[in-house]
């Protein structure tokens, strides 16, 4: 499997906001997230980074 998890940046940490993730698209406003199971989810942020081998996607919240 080839899924990756979403991580939102903050300051305190790393924090979790979706599990196999299998699409990430660009929105208006933000990203879209969608996994294997068809759950979707929005949010206003930007990708900050990848970790490819760790199937991990790291977010940044974008200003309001």
């Amino acid at each position: 499997m080839c899924e990756a998890n979403a991580y939102l940046i903050t300051d305190g940490g790393e924090t979790l906001v979706m599990e196999a993730v299998d699409e990430v698209s660009p929105e208006k406003d933000g990203l879209k997230l969608v996994n294997i199971f068809g759950e979707q989810k929005f949010l206003r942020a930007a990708v900050h980074s990848l970790s490819l081998v760790d199937h991990k996607v790291f977010l940044r919240e974008l200003a309001p």
